[in-house]
Protein backbone atom coordinates (compact mmCIF):
# COMPACT_ATOMS: atom_id res chain seq x y z
CA UNK A 1 0.00 0.00 0.00
CA UNK A 2 1.21 3.31 -1.02
CA UNK A 3 0.96 6.53 1.52
CA UNK A 4 1.24 9.77 -0.12
CA UNK A 5 2.70 12.02 -0.63
CA UNK A 6 1.71 13.79 1.94
CA UNK A 7 2.06 17.73 3.07
CA UNK A 8 0.98 18.03 5.96
CA UNK A 9 1.74 14.92 7.83
CA UNK A 10 3.98 12.05 7.72
CA UNK A 11 3.70 8.39 7.23
CA UNK A 12 5.77 5.39 8.64
CA UNK A 13 5.43 1.90 8.58
CA UNK A 14 7.66 0.04 10.34
CA UNK A 15 7.20 -4.26 11.90
CA UNK A 16 3.81 -3.79 11.10
CA UNK A 17 2.74 -0.17 12.90
CA UNK A 18 2.12 2.87 10.94
CA UNK A 19 2.84 6.06 12.68
CA UNK A 20 0.84 9.31 11.85
CA UNK A 21 2.79 12.32 12.61
CA UNK A 22 1.11 16.03 12.24
CA UNK A 23 3.65 17.96 10.78
CA UNK A 24 3.59 21.57 10.55
CA UNK A 25 5.58 22.03 13.41
CA UNK A 26 6.39 25.96 12.70
CA UNK A 27 2.08 26.40 13.38
CA UNK A 28 2.16 23.98 16.24
CA UNK A 29 0.71 21.19 13.79
CA UNK A 30 -2.89 23.68 13.29
CA UNK A 31 -5.50 21.37 11.62
CA UNK A 32 -6.24 22.49 7.99
CA UNK A 33 -8.50 20.84 5.34
CA UNK A 34 -4.83 19.88 3.43
CA UNK A 35 -4.20 17.87 7.04
CA UNK A 36 -7.37 16.63 7.09
CA UNK A 37 -7.92 15.21 3.26
CA UNK A 38 -4.30 13.32 4.29
CA UNK A 39 -5.34 11.85 7.68
CA UNK A 40 -8.33 10.88 5.68
CA UNK A 41 -6.74 9.18 2.72
CA UNK A 42 -4.76 7.16 5.82
CA UNK A 43 -7.60 6.12 8.11
CA UNK A 44 -9.45 4.83 4.40
CA UNK A 45 -6.42 3.14 3.08
CA UNK A 46 -5.19 1.28 6.29
CA UNK A 47 -8.81 -0.22 6.44
CA UNK A 48 -7.59 -2.13 3.45
CA UNK A 49 -3.49 -3.40 4.20
CA UNK A 50 -2.57 -6.02 6.30
CA UNK A 51 1.06 -4.81 6.63
CA UNK A 52 -0.67 -2.58 9.30
CA UNK A 53 -1.87 -3.98 12.55
CA UNK A 54 -1.70 -0.94 14.82
CA UNK A 55 -2.20 2.88 13.87
CA UNK A 56 -0.05 5.46 16.40
CA UNK A 57 -0.56 9.16 15.77
CA UNK A 58 1.42 11.43 17.40
CA UNK A 59 2.75 15.61 16.70
CA UNK A 60 6.03 16.50 15.16
CA UNK A 61 7.86 19.26 17.80
CA UNK A 62 6.42 20.35 20.75
CA UNK A 63 2.41 20.22 19.79
CA UNK A 64 0.02 17.57 19.39
CA UNK A 65 -2.26 19.77 17.55
CA UNK A 66 -3.44 23.48 18.48
CA UNK A 67 -6.58 23.51 16.91
CA UNK A 68 -7.81 24.97 13.27
CA UNK A 69 -5.46 26.99 11.88
CA UNK A 70 -6.53 30.69 12.79
CA UNK A 71 -4.69 32.60 10.46
CA UNK A 72 -7.50 33.98 8.63
CA UNK A 73 -8.66 36.09 11.97
CA UNK A 74 -12.42 36.76 12.10
CA UNK A 75 -13.04 34.88 9.00
CA UNK A 76 -11.77 31.50 10.31
CA UNK A 77 -14.79 29.43 10.71
CA UNK A 78 -17.22 31.32 8.31
CA UNK A 79 -17.46 29.13 5.27
CA UNK A 80 -18.93 32.70 3.52
CA UNK A 81 -16.49 34.87 3.90
CA UNK A 82 -13.24 32.93 4.36
CA UNK A 83 -11.08 32.47 1.09
CA UNK A 84 -9.95 29.12 1.93
CA UNK A 85 -13.26 27.75 2.54
CA UNK A 86 -15.23 28.54 -0.35
CA UNK A 87 -15.57 25.24 -1.10
CA UNK A 88 -18.02 24.63 1.92
CA UNK A 89 -19.78 27.82 0.93
CA UNK A 90 -23.70 26.44 1.10
CA UNK A 91 -25.59 29.93 1.96
CA UNK A 92 -25.98 31.70 4.71
CA UNK A 93 -27.66 30.78 8.26
CA UNK A 94 -30.90 32.15 7.16
CA UNK A 95 -31.18 30.44 3.95
CA UNK A 96 -29.01 27.29 4.22
CA UNK A 97 -30.48 23.94 3.47
CA UNK A 98 -28.50 21.92 6.25
CA UNK A 99 -28.57 19.19 4.97
CA UNK A 100 -25.73 20.02 2.33
CA UNK A 101 -22.91 17.99 2.32
CA UNK A 102 -20.55 21.21 2.26
CA UNK A 103 -22.42 22.13 5.89
CA UNK A 104 -20.47 19.01 7.46
CA UNK A 105 -17.49 19.93 9.50
CA UNK A 106 -13.88 19.23 8.87
CA UNK A 107 -12.70 17.14 12.04
CA UNK A 108 -16.06 15.41 12.01
CA UNK A 109 -15.06 14.18 8.22
CA UNK A 110 -12.02 12.96 10.01
CA UNK A 111 -13.16 11.30 13.15
CA UNK A 112 -16.01 9.37 11.20
CA UNK A 113 -12.98 8.06 8.95
CA UNK A 114 -11.23 6.73 12.36
CA UNK A 115 -14.30 5.41 13.72
CA UNK A 116 -14.65 3.04 10.53
CA UNK A 117 -11.10 2.21 10.79
CA UNK A 118 -10.70 -1.76 11.63
CA UNK A 119 -7.27 -1.36 13.17
CA UNK A 120 -6.45 -0.40 16.65
CA UNK A 121 -5.53 3.50 16.98
CA UNK A 122 -3.43 4.69 19.94
CA UNK A 123 -3.20 8.50 20.16
CA UNK A 124 0.32 9.41 21.92
CA UNK A 125 0.32 13.06 22.86
CA UNK A 126 3.72 14.71 23.21
CA UNK A 127 2.23 18.36 23.83
CA UNK A 128 -0.63 20.79 23.79
CA UNK A 129 -4.18 19.90 21.95
CA UNK A 130 -6.51 21.83 22.04
CA UNK A 131 -9.61 22.13 19.52
CA UNK A 132 -9.62 19.70 17.18
CA UNK A 133 -6.36 19.07 18.30
CA UNK A 134 -8.21 17.20 20.92
CA UNK A 135 -11.69 16.62 19.50
CA UNK A 136 -9.71 13.79 16.80
CA UNK A 137 -8.35 11.84 19.77
CA UNK A 138 -11.62 11.00 20.87
CA UNK A 139 -12.58 8.89 17.94
CA UNK A 140 -9.06 6.78 18.62
CA UNK A 141 -9.45 3.83 21.09
CA UNK A 142 -5.89 4.31 23.31
CA UNK A 143 -4.76 8.39 24.50
CA UNK A 144 -1.69 8.26 25.89
CA UNK A 145 -0.24 11.69 27.01
CA UNK A 146 3.04 12.87 27.51
CA UNK A 147 3.38 14.59 31.35
CA UNK A 148 4.03 17.89 28.45
CA UNK A 149 0.57 17.44 27.29
CA UNK A 150 -1.94 20.26 27.52
CA UNK A 151 -5.84 19.77 26.75
CA UNK A 152 -8.74 22.17 26.21
CA UNK A 153 -12.15 22.20 24.65
CA UNK A 154 -11.70 25.79 24.28
CA UNK A 155 -14.65 26.06 21.64
CA UNK A 156 -17.26 28.18 23.92
CA UNK A 157 -14.37 30.44 24.38
CA UNK A 158 -14.13 31.64 20.79
CA UNK A 159 -18.01 31.50 20.47
CA UNK A 160 -18.81 28.39 18.65
CA UNK A 161 -19.31 24.28 19.97
CA UNK A 162 -17.73 21.70 19.82
CA UNK A 163 -17.27 19.56 16.50
CA UNK A 164 -15.45 16.57 15.34
CA UNK A 165 -18.95 14.46 16.32
CA UNK A 166 -17.36 14.94 19.83
CA UNK A 167 -20.83 15.20 21.72
CA UNK A 168 -21.11 11.78 20.91
CA UNK A 169 -17.51 10.51 21.71
CA UNK A 170 -16.66 12.65 25.02
CA UNK A 171 -19.39 11.99 27.27
CA UNK A 172 -18.79 8.03 26.56
CA UNK A 173 -15.67 8.65 27.13
CA UNK A 174 -15.36 10.57 30.23
CA UNK A 175 -18.85 10.61 31.42
CA UNK A 176 -21.47 13.26 31.00
CA UNK A 177 -21.11 15.84 34.13
CA UNK A 178 -16.74 15.82 33.17
CA UNK A 179 -17.40 16.76 29.54
CA UNK A 180 -19.84 19.47 30.34
CA UNK A 181 -17.64 20.96 33.27
CA UNK A 182 -14.63 20.88 30.53
CA UNK A 183 -16.44 22.23 27.61
CA UNK A 184 -18.15 24.46 29.45
CA UNK A 185 -15.48 25.81 30.68
CA UNK A 186 -13.34 26.17 27.55
CA UNK A 187 -10.09 26.13 30.17
CA UNK A 188 -7.11 24.77 29.35
CA UNK A 189 -6.11 21.10 31.72
CA UNK A 190 -2.51 19.54 32.41
CA UNK A 191 -2.07 15.87 31.73
CA UNK A 192 -3.06 14.84 35.02
CA UNK A 193 -6.51 16.11 35.15
CA UNK A 194 -6.70 14.29 32.10
CA UNK A 195 -5.88 10.95 33.47
CA UNK A 196 -8.02 11.44 37.07
CA UNK A 197 -11.13 12.40 34.25
CA UNK A 198 -10.36 9.60 32.03
CA UNK A 199 -9.54 11.03 28.94
CA UNK A 200 -6.00 9.36 28.78
CA UNK A 201 -5.32 5.87 29.99
CA UNK A 202 -1.82 6.90 31.10
CA UNK A 203 1.16 9.67 31.59
CA UNK A 204 4.58 9.10 31.07
CA UNK A 205 8.00 10.77 30.76
CA UNK A 206 8.17 12.93 27.26
CA UNK A 207 11.33 10.92 26.20
CA UNK A 208 9.16 7.63 26.73
CA UNK A 209 6.09 8.34 25.08
CA UNK A 210 6.22 6.97 21.57
CA UNK A 211 8.09 4.08 23.21
CA UNK A 212 5.42 3.23 25.43
CA UNK A 213 2.69 3.55 22.60
CA UNK A 214 5.28 1.25 20.40
CA UNK A 215 5.10 -1.14 23.18
CA UNK A 216 1.51 -1.52 23.48
CA UNK A 217 0.69 -1.54 19.42
CA UNK A 218 3.75 -4.22 19.35
CA UNK A 219 1.65 -6.29 22.47
CA UNK A 220 -1.09 -6.23 20.25
CA UNK A 221 0.27 -7.30 16.89
CA UNK A 222 1.92 -10.32 18.55
CA UNK A 223 -0.82 -11.96 20.58
CA UNK A 224 -3.61 -11.33 18.24
CA UNK A 225 -5.66 -12.06 15.68
CA UNK A 226 -6.25 -9.24 12.70
CA UNK A 227 -9.68 -10.39 11.95
CA UNK A 228 -10.70 -10.39 15.86
CA UNK A 229 -9.30 -7.22 16.13
CA UNK A 230 -10.89 -5.65 13.48
CA UNK A 231 -14.52 -7.31 14.94
CA UNK A 232 -13.95 -5.95 18.64
CA UNK A 233 -13.20 -2.49 17.64
CA UNK A 234 -16.64 -2.08 15.67
CA UNK A 235 -18.36 -4.37 18.26
CA UNK A 236 -17.07 -1.84 21.33
CA UNK A 237 -17.66 1.53 19.41
CA UNK A 238 -20.69 0.93 17.89
CA UNK A 239 -22.01 -1.09 20.88
CA UNK A 240 -22.15 2.22 22.59
CA UNK A 241 -25.16 3.42 20.63
CA UNK A 242 -27.33 0.23 21.32
CA UNK A 243 -30.34 0.35 23.24
CA UNK A 244 -30.78 -2.84 24.39
CA UNK A 245 -28.42 -5.93 24.96
CA UNK A 246 -30.08 -8.02 23.38
CA UNK A 247 -28.68 -5.91 20.02
CA UNK A 248 -25.33 -6.48 21.84
CA UNK A 249 -26.49 -10.34 21.92
CA UNK A 250 -26.96 -10.64 18.22
CA UNK A 251 -23.59 -9.20 17.03
CA UNK A 252 -21.74 -11.42 19.51
CA UNK A 253 -23.97 -14.72 18.78
CA UNK A 254 -22.72 -14.27 15.07
CA UNK A 255 -19.01 -13.37 15.93
CA UNK A 256 -18.59 -16.51 17.70
CA UNK A 257 -20.61 -18.86 15.35
CA UNK A 258 -18.57 -17.81 12.47
CA UNK A 259 -15.37 -17.09 13.88
CA UNK A 260 -15.80 -20.79 15.44
CA UNK A 261 -15.25 -22.26 11.75
CA UNK A 262 -12.37 -20.13 11.07
CA UNK A 263 -8.89 -21.02 10.47
CA UNK A 264 -7.67 -18.22 13.30
CA UNK A 265 -10.04 -19.98 16.04
CA UNK A 266 -8.90 -23.22 15.05
CA UNK A 267 -5.01 -22.14 15.27
CA UNK A 268 -5.58 -19.92 18.25
CA UNK A 269 -6.83 -22.92 20.05
CA UNK A 270 -4.17 -25.61 18.65
CA UNK A 271 -1.25 -22.79 19.64
CA UNK A 272 -2.10 -22.21 23.42
CA UNK A 273 -2.84 -26.36 23.59
CA UNK A 274 0.78 -26.70 22.12
CA UNK A 275 2.33 -23.77 24.12
CA UNK A 276 3.46 -21.68 20.85
CA UNK A 277 2.70 -17.95 19.52
CA UNK A 278 -0.53 -18.75 17.34
CA UNK A 279 0.08 -17.94 13.39
CA UNK A 280 -3.40 -16.21 12.25
CA UNK A 281 -4.32 -17.23 8.86
CA UNK A 282 -7.23 -14.87 8.21
CA UNK A 283 -6.82 -11.58 7.09
CA UNK A 284 -9.18 -8.22 7.38
CA UNK A 285 -8.73 -7.93 3.49
CA UNK A 286 -10.55 -10.90 2.79
CA UNK A 287 -11.50 -12.40 5.30
CA UNK A 288 -13.86 -11.07 7.03
CA UNK A 289 -17.18 -13.00 7.83
CA UNK A 290 -20.13 -12.62 6.08
CA UNK A 291 -22.19 -10.61 8.67
CA UNK A 292 -20.28 -7.62 8.63
CA UNK A 293 -20.96 -5.02 8.27
CA UNK A 294 -24.21 -5.50 10.69
CA UNK A 295 -24.77 -2.08 10.95
CA UNK A 296 -25.03 -0.86 7.11
CA UNK A 297 -28.02 0.00 7.06
CA UNK A 298 -27.27 2.94 8.82
CA UNK A 299 -24.26 4.04 7.72
CA UNK A 300 -23.37 7.67 6.28
CA UNK A 301 -23.84 8.03 2.81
Amino acid sequence: MTYGPYKEILVAVKDQILTLTLHRPEKLNAFTGTMMNEMIDVFTKVNGDDEVRAVIVTGSGRAFCAGADLSAGAATFDANSNPGRAERNAGSDATVDYSDERVRDGGGRVTLAIFECLKPVICAVNGPAVGIGLTMQLAMDIRIASENARFGFVFSRRGIVPEAASSFFLPRIVGISQALEWCYSGRVFDAQEALKGRLVSKVVNADVLLSEAHKLAVEIRDNTAPVSIALIRQMMWRGLGMDHPMEAHKVDSRGIYSRGQSGDVKEGVVAFLEKRPANFPNKVSTDMPRYFPWWDERKYS
